[in-house]
């Protein structure tokens, strides 16, 4: 039986309820740029700088949303994560059609598949609690394991930077354990 069905409140960091919904996404043809980084040398903000300017360059968009996305190595177990862990950081737009990439920009299609939906809110850089409530907690105690696909954020409407207030979507990559 899910944990969630079974009336248990989750608490995320600060004792706030976090409790995920679960999608299925489909796959999402997106343009942007991207960028090798870690903890302890985050590009993000060089990554979000150098595309936010640009991004009416990109024709077809399908929304407002903004997507920033993780892809980590396929071997990495995140109970070895760290500060010194590369990944690759995108910054995005989904897009219909693929045919018109900017110059110094690239495509991506995001895999679909299940994901566990967290609504964060707050800083950025207060992230780091509920990423280890994701992982560390709510994750092993799931009815699932995580899955070797992108891990992304939507940033929409009441996204404000790294305002207390806040507001982003947090997709997960999952599948049913076995």
């Amino acid at each position: 039986m899910d944990i969630f069905q079974q009336n248990r409140v989750i608490l995320g960091p600060d004792n706030y309820v976090m409790e995920p919904r679960i999608e299925t996404l489909t796959a999402k043809k997106l343009i942007g740029q991207s960028l090798t980084t870690c903890f302890a040398n985050d590009r993000t903000f060089e990554l979000w700088s150098g595309f936010m300017p640009r991004r009416k360059e990109i024709k077809h968009s399908v929304g407002k949303e903004l997507y920033s996305i993780q892809i980590y190595a396929p071997d990495l177990k995140f109970t070895e994560f760290n500060a010194q862990t590369e990944y690759e950081k995108w910054a995005a737009i989904e897009v219909s059609d693929l045919q018109e990439v900017p110059a110094g920009m690239k495509q991506h299609i995001l895999q679909g598949g299940l994901y566990a939906v967290f609504i964060y809110k707050g800083r950025a850089s207060d992230f780091k609690k509920t990423f280890e409530f994701i992982f560390y907690q709510w994750l092993p105690n799931s009815i699932y394991d995580l899955d070797q696909r992108e891990h992304f954020e939507i940033l929409g409407d009441k996204y404000k930077n790294d305002h207390p207030d806040s507001e982003e979507e947090v997709w997960v990559p999952i599948r049913r354990k076995l």
